[in-house]
């Protein structure tokens, strides 16, 4: 019998998505920012870690304000030619916004932006489809640093061990990860447990923007690429 129209599945926990509304409140920020504010920078990151950005954006929240999410919208927001920029010469930071890319807006001075996102730097784990800085080998014979509760848990993740007298071993070698090779889960795995950190989450400073300078910074786009046509 065919299924009665009747009998459909309601979900009660419904989840508000982020729509119009989210976006104007982005954009909103930014153009109030941009009045309140004396500099705009734009800058990139790798290896994100939201607690320890939360972290640093927390530690700055006095002096700047930070817009990290869809480059769209704050392009929108900024405006992406002469004819609809929200302050002159903020269209260029626009086309900056690209990839792992975000913004802030701040008071601080040059000299010590430059030195906070200098020494910005955090190590941890790396993820699944990172990319392995070293290899990572295991010869053949006994791992002394794994107990032997955790024998067939290496075993799920393709390691060739086995317990001898209570101890965990290899019974060959075995390579955890090739240098320059993304890292597969069970990779990441096994490097967790051995406490091997590939990850550095950086933040690097692509161009800043006042109302009387515009400067791009050499690990950015040439400024040719930021004109407009």
């Amino acid at each position: 019998m065919p299924k009665s129209k009747r009998n459909r599945q309601v979900t009660l926990s419904k989840t508000k998505k982020k729509g119009r509304e989210h976006k104007e409140v982005i954009v909103n920020g930014i153009k109030e920012a941009a009045e309140k504010y004396e500099w705009v920078y734009v800058f990139s990151f790798q290896n994100m870690r939201n607690q320890k950005f939360k972290e640093f954006r927390e530690h700055l929240k006095s002096t700047t304000r930070f817009f990290l999410g869809s480059n769209k919208v704050m392009q929108v927001a900024l405006g992406r030619s002469p004819a609809d920029e929200i302050r002159p010469g903020l269209h260029k930071l626009s086309k900056l916004l690209r990839g792992d890319a975000g913004m802030f807006f701040t008071n601080l001075n040059k000299e010590e932006v430059e030195r906070l996102f200098k020494e910005f730097e955090e190590y941890d784990f790396a993820r699944t489809g990172s990319i392995a800085t070293e290899k990572v080998d295991l010869k053949e014979g006994p791992l002394e640093q794994f107990t032997h509760e955790m024998e067939p848990f290496l075993r799920k993740q393709g390691m060739p061990v086995r317990l001898n007298k209570g101890v965990v071993e290899l019974v060959s070698d075995f390579v955890v990860c090739d240098k320059g090779k993304p890292l597969s889960p069970e990779a990441a795995r096994i490097l967790r447990l051995m406490g091997i950190k590939m990850a550095t989450f950086r933040l690097h400073l692509i161009c800043r923007w006042s109302p009387d300078e515009f400067e791009l910074y050499i690990d950015g786009p040439d400024e040719s690429d930021v004109e407009c046509s």
